[in-house]
């Protein structure tokens, strides 16, 4: 049930000797000891720096990357968490960096999708197709300010809207067409856009999936919009079946703006908004600002990614993702971004890698499940496409476990570097992965990124190295967010993030940090297992139960109050009223018999603990994921617990709603059942 090489902890890729000269970090270090006579060791020291002398650090960054705009004399005013304020007297435009570095020669975006025909655009037209965009939003009334809405895929108009709204001060937000009407309304209903830009449809794998009904009911239920503007993706008589609205064409129609203007704006200006997940609840909107996601951009795509002009840079994500954000911010460090919209998996698990050696990528970013899913089919990518362009390959939305880094190294290229990247939508980055100056180890994220002040924390709040703790930041980075919208007194803000260590951002995953330095994320916190008074991340779990080739999908969960007479109990020493339920979906022509039930508890007690076995194993049709791929586990567990469907999850930010309806089941048989 692993590849070679694949156990935890062991050094899978080294540093090579030259990695100062040929790494952007390295060029960093050598301009941090030429223009500030700083001096470090090794990346331990650099770190250190980078969360101990906040202001000097980031004012590092801002002037090596020659940002463009006025700094200001002060770079952090306070550091109390929330309220520290960044840079308080900057003016910078994030549309204004992205489209300053850019090459001369040869496409900035590179578009594939199995809509239409492949797009490509130079420096020379993203700048005119965004100057175009900018001029049509302002005929439309769009100002400082005013929100723009995309219901949009991963295609490059998306990408110049951002950039045109950024440039005006007006503030963008994206749902991925996917969305179902409720999901889209309950999170533009609290941001009142004046302006909506939308596909008819789209084509995913081989089927069309038409959105002009869905189109027309987000429309009726945003009374704040003046303007809907169609880009006929699927159809091109589009605009005609949406009455009243223009096309594309229209908005980047009229007299030839010239080069783009950009309009200056505070260092905390809203940029964007991004969606807390909407699963358990009306989902948070997150403002993010101009300078925050300029600056941990930056760092994280350069110094972390090691990106640069000569790149070119791919993430699997739709515009629902905070990984789309990241992606496009690909034009900062001068690289080229690669979008792709439609199914990763159609004709097959190929797919993808096929797209990169044609799109010659150098950096490959996708998801934990999508690695695992190739493990499972039994894949060799490096078999069915040239992939030796690429250097760096990207792994987010879970945790990747041992044999998944062993599967790439063993299947896809031995010489790239493997960032298992953890972060998440509320700072628009990830704060735990990787830099081209440590080794990569299997089954752990090899650093704290720079400039976040990451550790573990123990139930009493003190910082633990060797064991399990929440994953908390102890000062304050720039990208954390503005603000909640409409939270004007910020307590929304601060529940979320701060009420449970005053003054320390606590994210909501366990982590250990292990005395090298490295991360092992195992899972969410309030999705943990605690049996028997001993806590257990979901994460292990599952590389244990996935790694059997009867299983192609699993979900664990706890219950603390199960039953009042307690559960049969497969682990002796846990409490009488708990129970650990395993729910599974079965590889084509398998059965859940009695033989697979031992197997896969004889493998939980062999490679976790006695602790480790379920209770109860149940098959299922699938397993409920958010449309960037993320289980839901605390929803299903509140549907076992009796909360009714529409109470514990928002149903339209499902990949498959219906996933949800075994659990449902499964909750009201067992109320039924006889005590």
């Amino acid at each position: 049930m692993s590849e070679p090489g694949s156990a935890q902890g062991q050094v899978l890729w080294s540093p090579p000797a030259d990695v100062l000269d040929r790494t952007r970090i390295g060029d960093y270090l050598r301009w941090l000891d030429r223009e500030r006579s700083l001096r470090f060791a090794d990346y331990a020291s650099l770190w250190r720096w980078s969360v101990d002398d906040l202001p000097a650090f980031w004012a590092s960054v801002w002037d090596y990357f020659q940002v463009r705009g006025r700094r200001g004399d002060t770079v952090l005013e306070g550091d109390a968490m929330p309220g520290a304020r960044w840079f308080p007297g900057a003016r910078v435009n994030y549309a204004e960096q992205m489209l300053a570095g850019l090459p001369a020669e040869g496409p900035v975006v590179v578009a594939r999708s199995q809509t239409r025909e492949p797009v490509e655009l130079t420096a020379a037209q993203l700048r005119a197709e965004v100057a175009r965009a900018r001029a049509g939003l302002v005929r439309l009334g769009v100002g400082h300010g005013d929100r723009v809405a995309a219901y949009l895929p991963n295609i490059p108009e998306t990408l110049v809207l951002l950039l045109a709204t950024a440039s005006l001060g007006a503030v963008f937000s994206s749902c991925a067409p996917e969305f179902g009407t409720r999901s889209v309304v309950d999170r533009w209903s609290q941001i009142e856009p004046k302006v909506l830009v939308a596909v008819d449809g789209y084509r995913y794998g081989a089927k069309d999936i038409d959105r002009t009904g869905e189109l027309a009911a987000i429309r009726a239920a945003l009374p704040t919009l003046a303007h809907v503007v169609v880009v006929p993706y699927l159809s091109e008589d589009a605009a005609r079946r949406t009455p009243g609205a223009s096309t594309w064409a229209d908005l980047l129609a009229g007299p030839d703006p010239g080069e783009p203007e950009f309009e200056p704006v505070a260092f905390d200006h809203p940029l964007y908004l991004l969606y807390s997940s909407g699963t358990t609840g009306l989902p948070k909107p997150i403002v993010h600002g101009h300078g925050g996601i300029l600056l941990e951009h930056l760092k994280t795509l350069a110094l972390h990614f090691d990106l640069g002009p000569g790149d070119r840079f791919f993430w699997f994500s739709t515009t629902g993702w905070m990984m789309w954000n990241v992606l496009v911010s690909g034009l900062l460090v001068g690289a080229t971004v690669v979008l792709v919209d439609g199914n990763p998996a159609q004709p097959d698990l190929g797919h993808l890698w096929r797209l990169a050696d044609e799109c010659g990528v150098t950096f490959f970013g996708t998801s934990a499940p999508f690695l695992m899913s190739c493990r499972r089919a039994g894949l060799r990518p490096a078999d069915v496409a040239d992939l030796s362009r690429i250097r760096g390959l990207g792994s987010t939305g879970a945790p990747l476990p041992p044999e998944g880094f062993g599967w790439v190294y063993e299947n896809v290229n031995p010489t790239l570097q493997l960032q298992s990247f953890s972060g998440g939508t509320d700072l628009c980055t990830g704060f735990v992965g990787g830099s081209p100056l440590l080794p990569v180890y299997a089954g752990e994220l090899s650093c704290a990124c720079l400039g976040a002040a990451v550790a573990a924390y123990d139930p009493a709040g003190h910082p633990v190295v060797g064991q399990l703790g929440e994953l908390v930041i102890e000062r304050p980075m720039p990208s954390m967010p503005v603000g909640f919208w409409g939270d004007s007194d910020g307590s929304r803000y601060r529940a979320a993030y701060f009420a449970d260590f005053p003054g320390v951002w606590r994210h909501g995953d366990w982590v250990e940090i292990t005395p090298r330095g490295t991360c092992v994320i195992t899972g969410r916190s309030d999705a943990t297992l605690k049996r028997g008074g001993v806590r257990m991340g979901t994460a292990e779990f599952y590389s244990v139960v996935d790694g059997f080739p009867e299983i192609t999908d699993s979900l664990v969960v706890h219950l603390e109050n199960a039953r009042p007479g307690g559960a049969s109990g497969a682990a002796a020493d846990a409490d009488a009223s708990e129970e650990l339920l395993l729910f599974v979906v079965l590889a084509e022509g398998t059965e859940l018999d009695d033989d697979l039930r031992r197997r896969l508890a004889a493998g939980l007690r062999r490679e976790l603990s006695p602790r480790h076995v379920p209770d109860e194993i149940v098959a299922v049709r699938a397993i409920p994921r958010t449309l960037s791929g993320k289980k839901l586990e605390v929803p299903v567990k509140r549907i076992l617990e009796g909360r009714p469907v529409e109470e514990a999850a928002s149903t339209g930010a499902l990949s498959d709603p219906g996933a949800l309806a075994a659990f449902e089941a499964y909750a009201r048989n067992r109320r039924q059942a006889p005590e």
